[in-house]
């Protein structure tokens, strides 16, 4: 209400405005002198000067002038005072043409250009006496001095919304784009100043205070390169995530944020054959074990987009089942979905699961992870990533499941620790049963997923809040990084190509050293790495490698059409010997753990146990 009377009391101010914008003009048309003006125009004068006050305040209300907030006003505002200008003068000129009114066609020109600047100058005069009168200016001393970097779209817009809006009490000062042709230019005044290689001493001359990459398009190898030459910096530094976040120009400053070490670590965006996967997922019965886990949980939001019949979610784990379940449930109202807490190790109530919902695809993610806890539990690791796929697997080719697909690990390659050795383990049953089975089968190897329960970026940002150590096992330990969403994107895409037991291998870009990694978290926690949190490191643990590896020797990779997605050439494997097999490493979990380790290489010849970490 209060805004309406403020934009009402526009009017009284336009009405004299219009009026004497139509006098000026006529002056400004005879040189000033009222007495050069022929008496002949002057009789018309009032007349026309009424008709046109009343034509352009129609226009200006049709044009929602006195809907705008013009503490804001900018172009697009000045945009609309021309607009509705203009055609009020245009409107003019055909009131005169029609009535024959004695008049200088060239009045209405004159007038319009006088009305765009008194009408919008009134609007624009109205929003500096707000910033500057009523002491909405900032003080100097209050405000964050911001280095953009990012000559584009992103950056333009995050600048106006500085410039517009003092309450954030951010000052752009300066800009660093990479592209030499908008060196020296200037973007709301803010000067571009030139590439990255100019980022740190610029920060020093212009004493910056805060960064943000407002480069939203970037690949995440420039963005990861940027963050690193702004990290030698005391600077703050923020981002404007993704181009996603420029639809219908709807950047704000609150969706700049802290970098993320997702933004540095993670690769370019999966592109996934949506036709194939659509295929194969549309109007069928899902089901997802482990559907309460990091990676779990991520293919249900995603395949819930895929309009399947019904989703079921089945795990053991109550607590983040239901979670998920509510997410879904808000998210996908009409999705038929259904949760189901059951124990994959128990066959007979995965019958009945199966039995009851018959579903035409199975992502099994369900499975125990940690390396070191299942060192210390190794019958457990077996009971659940052994016989617990054991069982699934089974159910879907009893049920006629049309697609079943494994989640792996790399620690499945030339395993030095019982979680590894079990996968593979669960790898081979599927290549088993691949052979003889309607169902496709398959398996997706992959790495380490970026803040997945457990996993390493987790535990050093916890660490870190408690204001350290940071513990790294070794100085040279490198791992293989994706994001949670990327590796649930390929698994429902190597899905699609799901056949014969296929073991599919993620491309997981370059390794990162997890050293590295540890200081560039500090880093990004606004702390410095060895002064303000210290690193220790603590020796490998049981069963840890200094890297991981992808692929095993005897095994080769076969292209996919998908470039992020290969094949591992297939190793024979009997169903017949192979089930012989796991009813002899059955015997042994129920009897006693000393004999498991042995016998487990019997099954997996590449299993070689690091007896200290090593």
């Amino acid at each position: 209400m209060k805004q309406r009377i403020r934009a009402n009391a526009l009017i009284i101010p336009d009405i004299i405005l219009i009026n004497i914008s139509f006098l000026a003009a006529y002056l400004l048309r005879f040189d000033g002198s009222w007495a050069g003006i022929d008496s002949y125009f002057k009789e018309d004068m009032l007349h026309l000067a009424i008709v046109a006050t009343i034509i352009k305040m129609i226009c200006f209300l049709a044009f929602r002038l006195y809907e705008s907030l013009w503490k804001y006003a900018g172009v697009y505002e000045l945009t609309k005072v021309g607009l509705a200008a203009g055609a009020g003068n245009i409107i003019m000129l055909g009131y005169v043409f029609l009535t024959r009114a004695s008049v200088p066609r060239s009045i209405f020109i004159i007038t319009l250009m006088i009305d765009i600047i008194l009408i919008g100058g009134i609007r624009l005069s109205y929003r500096v006496f707000r910033r500057v009168i009523k002491g909405e200016v900032i003080k100097l001393k209050d405000q964050k001095r911001i280095l953009i970097i990012g000559g584009g779209d992103a950056g333009a817009i995050i600048i106006k919304e500085m410039l517009a809006h003092n309450e954030l009490k951010s000052k752009p000062v300066a800009i660093i784009d990479d592209d030499i042709q908008k060196a020296g230019r200037e973007i709301n005044g803010v000067p571009i100043l030139g590439g990255r290689e100019l980022i740190s001493k610029v920060v020093t001359k212009k004493n910056i205070d805060e960064i943000i990459l407002a480069i939203p398009s970037a690949v995440r190898k420039d963005i990861n390169e940027i963050f690193n030459i702004c990290s030698e910096t005391d600077c703050k530094v923020k981002i404007l995530p993704s181009v996603s976040q420029l639809i219908d120009e709807s950047v704000v400053m609150q969706k700049v944020r802290d970098v993320d070490i997702e933004d540095l670590l993670g690769r370019e965006p999966v592109k996934l054959d949506i036709e194939e996967i659509s295929t194969y997922l549309k109007g069928q019965t899902i089901l997802v074990t482990g559907a309460g886990g990091s990676i779990g949980s991520e293919l249900c939001r995603q395949l819930a987009s895929f309009d399947p019949a019904e989703l079921v979610l089945l795990d053991n784990y109550e607590n983040n089942l239901f979670d998920v379940q509510n997410e879904l449930i808000y998210a996908y109202p009409d999705l038929k979905l259904v949760s189901v807490i059951a124990n994959i190790r128990e066959k007979p109530r995965l019958e009945s699961i199966f039995a009851q919902y018959m579903p035409d695809v199975v992502f099994h993610a369900a499975a125990h992870k940690h390396v070191p806890l299942m060192e210390a539990n190794p019958t457990e690791a077996i009971k659940n990533n052994v016989f617990g796929t054991l069982n699934v697997a089974e159910c879907a080719d009893k049920y006629k499941a049309k697609q079943f697909v494994l989640i792996s690990t790399d620690k499945a390659v030339n395993p030095t620790n019982i979680m590894g050795a079990t996968k593979r383990i669960a790898e081979l049953i599927i290549q088993a049963m691949g052979k003889h089975s309607k169902t496709e089968f398959a398996a997706v190897r992959f790495g380490n997923v970026l803040g997945s329960n457990g996993s390493v970026i987790p535990f050093f940002k916890k660490q870190i809040e408690q204001g350290g150590p940071v513990t790294v096992t070794h100085p040279d330990v490198i791992r293989y990084f994706m994001t949670i969403p990327e590796a649930a994107q390929l698994v429902i895409q190597a899905g699609a190509m799901a056949k014969n037991g296929d073991i599919f291998v993620l491309d997981m870009g370059q390794p990162v050293r997890i050293y590295d990694l540890a200081r560039k978290l500090i880093k990004l926690s606004g702390f410095e790495p060895d002064e303000d949190i210290k690193i220790e490191i603590t020796g490998l643990r049981p069963g840890e490698k200094l890297y991981e590896e992808l692929l095993m020797a005897e095994e080769g990779l076969k292209a996919t059409r998908n470039d992020k997605i290969f094949i591992a050439h297939p190793i024979s494997t009997d169903l017949g010997l192979l089930k012989r097999e796991l009813d002899i490493l059955k015997e042994i979990t129920i009897s006693s753990n000393d004999d498991i380790s042995e016998y487990i290489k019997s099954i997996v010849p590449t299993y070689n146990k690091a007896e200290n970490g090593g």
